[in-house]
């Protein structure tokens, strides 16, 4: 178990939280899952990879294979599942260079939307260099010396330099192992003048990058991502070093590399997981990422680097809770497991709280004025309060149809303590809180037995009211007062400023209470 510092100011409440990442690579796919404190540390409880190879074939053809497609997709579900078993709140999601690259690749991203419930991002390449110098910044004592981090990825290479203070540089470069075994064709051994000519492609594209990283002025190199960190356990195993479990922190000599480089590149493939430390899932392309790394550090001019466990997904971790450190401290604190777990939804998919929350009492106001019309129970009430905190969602994905979206995340997404009928309230009624309310023509509304239809129609006519009540998103209703007689529901708003907009769209969405309760809707300024 590790355990890394971040540094947001925690409050006198303990927090325990369990978050996961997920990096989407283009040779492996890894995930960790970590439990948050509200001491300024997170300790890390799985760690999972999966050598996918998503990138195979992608720089040559720009199309992700169908082998690799679905193994991506099956891999990541697995994931998803541990991190179910974990009770994890957020997966935090990064796709980087194949799936940038490739002209499937956001068709993958989709299924992994849809068919999921996640939400990932296609991170740039000087985004993942940020994230991954996060990382190491953490798990080495950088201090005030400037030290330059090179990740050797399957399609890309981030270099940054930077300090405990700040990044400095930053910076990607496509070439990476399986972009490079895409150039050559093959995973067999290099010949001299195969060797001199992949060298001066490196050089090519790496020489005015690293001149530019050096000019800022470095200590030290720090080398990490799977592919180093093998070739440097290499190096240390020649020399006799044991490496118990980790090697953060070593120190691996150039000419000690360069032996070990030299040896893999005269190697069939079958034969260089004859080398210790060298796992046989790395040997089709291992050759060619020592080659690259030692052409890095001949640029650099330095004769040793240091090794660093961190990761991208590390980074993704710690910035998930720098950014969001304060509101995590006040959202774990919902009153019980459904509570908690729908603020972390509203919050993983960006929506704005307080917002969600004013919706969330002036919902409610209604509701309980109404409770001698509708019928409805306390639990009915506390779907709606939770179906306000989340409805829209969908906007993170896309904006059109957004409520669309929106019942999809709501229906994949890992809410916790709601049963499969809770669920489906909740993604119906934010899928009718905007645009046409619920109609039998509407298949999944159809299918839906008599009583939770009932219920959608009930739940969302005030959530629809509700939502149109803070049309302009300033939080002007203040209070709501209904008054019904035989025929006519009349709802007054109360409110310092003016509120023709809100009215003008509560009374435009007020058709499916209207509905519900077979009264005539009326909203004005009370």
């Amino acid at each position: 178990m590790f355990i890394f510092e971040y540094y947001y100011q925690p409050t006198n409440n303990q927090i325990t939280l369990n978050l996961a990442a997920i990096d989407i690579g283009t040779n492996s796919i890894h995930m960790i899952i970590v439990k948050v404190t509200s001491r300024q540390t997170f300790d890390v409880l799985v760690q999972e990879k999966e050598m996918v190879k998503l990138g195979v074939g992608v720089f040559a053809n720009k199309m992700l294979s169908e082998k690799a497609f679905n193994a991506g997709i099956e891999t990541i579900c697995r994931y998803v599942q541990l991190a179910d078993e974990y009770g994890v709140e957020h997966i935090i999601t990064a796709a980087t260079s194949a799936t940038r690259e490739a002209k499937n690749g956001r068709e993958f991203l989709d299924r992994l939307i849809q068919d999921i419930g996640l939400a990932p991002q296609m991170i740039s390449g000087k985004e993942e260099s940020r994230l991954i110098f996060l990382a190491v910044n953490k798990a080495l004592n950088l201090g005030k010396e400037n030290a330059m981090v090179i990740d050797i990825g399957g399609g890309s290479t981030e270099v940054v330099v930077g300090n405990r203070e700040e990044v400095l540089f930053k910076s990607s470069m496509k070439l990476g192992v399986l972009r490079l075994l895409d150039l050559v064709g093959n995973q067999g051994p290099l010949d001299k003048n195969q060797q001199k000519d992949l060298k001066a492609h490196i050089r090519s594209i790496a020489d005015k990058i690293i001149s530019k990283a050096s000019q800022v002025g470095l200590s030290k190199v720090v080398g990490t991502s799977g592919t180093i960190r093998t070739l440097g356990e290499a190096a240390l195993a020649m020399n006799g070093k044991n490496i118990i479990n980790t090697v953060n922190a070593e120190i691996v000599k150039v000419k000690d590399l360069d032996k070990i480089v030299s040896k893999l590149l005269e190697l069939e493939p079958g034969k260089r997981s004859d080398v210790p430390g060298i796992n046989p899932n790395r040997v089709d392309a291992i050759h060619l990422g020592g080659l690259l790394l030692l052409e890095l550090l001949n640029l650099s001019g330095v004769d040793e680097i240091t090794l660093s466990d961190a990761s991208l997904r590390d980074g993704l971790i710690i910035d998930y809770i720098e950014k969001n450190g304060q509101k995590l401290n006040s959202l774990v604190q919902g009153k019980d497991v459904r509570e908690s777990s729908s603020l972390m939804m509203a919050l993983r998919y960006e929506t704005d709280i307080e917002e969600k929350k004013h919706i969330s009492k002036l919902a409610l106001q209604l509701f309980d004025q109404l409770k001698d019309l509708h019928g409805l129970d306390y639990s009915h009430r506390e779907l709606l309060h939770h179906a306000s905190l989340i409805y829209d969602i969908g906007q993170f994905v896309n904006f059109q149809d957004f409520h669309k979206h929106s019942r999809y995340l709501i229906l994949m997404g890992r809410l916790r303590g709601f049963n499969n009928d809770e669920l489906t309230v909740l993604a119906h009624l934010s899928r009718y809180h905007r645009k046409s309310g619920p109609k039998k023509r509407h298949k999944q509304f159809k299918k839906l037995d008599k009583n939770l239809r009932r219920l959608v129609k009930g739940l969302s006519g005030i959530l629809r009211i509700a939502v149109g009540l803070d049309k302009t998103k300033n939080q002007w209703v203040e209070t709501v007062n209904c008054i019904f007689t035989e025929d006519k529901l009349t709802i007054k708003i109360f409110g310092e400023e003016s509120l023709d907009l809100e009215i003008w769209e509560a009374q435009r969405f007020s058709d499916t209470l209207s509905e519900f309760l077979k009264l005539e809707v009326e909203i004005v300024k009370g």
